[in-house]
């Protein structure tokens, strides 16, 4: 059966569901501002860490879209869980959308593009179009490696369950304070922190690489992404495990995989040669 075509940038309709979802976080994350305690500020630090510096850099983004590195599958599926809490999709959805994004980088069919608009890039496009989170049908043929795997298809398709019960569980622990900032404003927060990756880095930074897209690097996007701000390092070298190219470009998420290599935790580490940098970089060009 031929899989249906669908228009990722399209403005067509609105997803109510993911409308009202991110309206109740953004209003609830607002609330946990007059539930502030110590404790309930280092749970959702502890777990932007966790869910967006495992989730989605570790995870989602260097390992299951371009696959830098291998892991241990006990340790990838672990990855894809963190990730599942960002609320950002199921593993399917996050990497089918990721490499569209790089087959498609600020052309037409590019999904999040700032071309399209800052505002678009940046969050409008999550909540115009057809609503295809759990669509592992339609997604599939873009990911067809995790269509293989059983888990990340039930996981797709349930992927708001590790967040409900990540809910249920601060609650049960740390009252009405540690579920508001354990979950509301951190998702936000990090929902904020990776979508600056779609807008930011393609508007504001310096280009180091000659890339076919307005892809830029940013130090506070790094800094706020555990090293995903590297954005024009990124494009350029895009199944790099290594975005941060030199020692000043801070890369949180880099260290960790190579404490991980350390540790037998991960092997055939993709990075770039030198030769490899030195052919696309805008120095080289001009100098040609």
């Amino acid at each position: 059966m031929q899989t249906r075509e669908i228009d990722f940038a399209s403005r067509e309709g609105i997803s109510w569901t993911t409308t009202s979802a991110f309206t109740v976080f953004h209003v609830l994350a607002i609330v946990a501002l007059f539930y502030t305690t110590w404790q309930a500020v280092a749970v959702a630090v502890v777990l932007h860490w966790i869910c967006i510096g495992w989730g989605i850099g570790l995870g989602y983004h260097r390992l299951h879209t371009h696959r830098s590195y291998k892991t241990p599958k006990i340790v990838e599926y672990f990855f894809a869980l963190c990730a599942t809490m960002t609320l950002q999709g199921g593993p399917i959805f996050w990497t089918a959308m990721h490499r569209i994004h790089h087959q498609h980088s600020d052309r037409d069919g590019d999904p999040h593009t700032p071309r399209d608009g800052k505002w678009w890039s940046h969050m409008l496009w999550t909540i115009f179009g057809e609503e295809l989170h759990g669509d592992t049908e339609v997604l599939g043929k873009y990911a067809p490696d995790l269509m293989k795997d059983r888990f990340y298809r039930v996981l797709t398709r349930w992927h708001w369950v590790p967040l409900v019960a990540l809910g249920l569980i601060l609650l049960a622990i740390g009252g009405l304070p540690w579920l508001l900032w354990g979950v509301f404003l951190r998702v936000v927060f990090g929902l904020h922190c990776t979508w600056l990756v779609n807008s930011a880095t393609h508007l504001w930074g310096k280009r180091r690489f000659d890339t076919r897209d307005d892809s830029r690097n940013s130090l506070w996007v790094a800094l706020l992404t555990f090293g995903e701000g590297w954005h024009n390092n990124h494009h350029a070298h895009p199944t790099s495990a290594r975005h941060g190219m030199t020692w000043r470009e801070i890369d949180l998420t880099w260290m960790q995989i190579r404490l991980m290599k350390r540790l037998g935790l991960a092997w055939d580490v993709q990075v770039p040669t030198a030769s490899q940098i030195a052919n696309k970089s805008l120095a080289a060009e001009s100098a040609a």
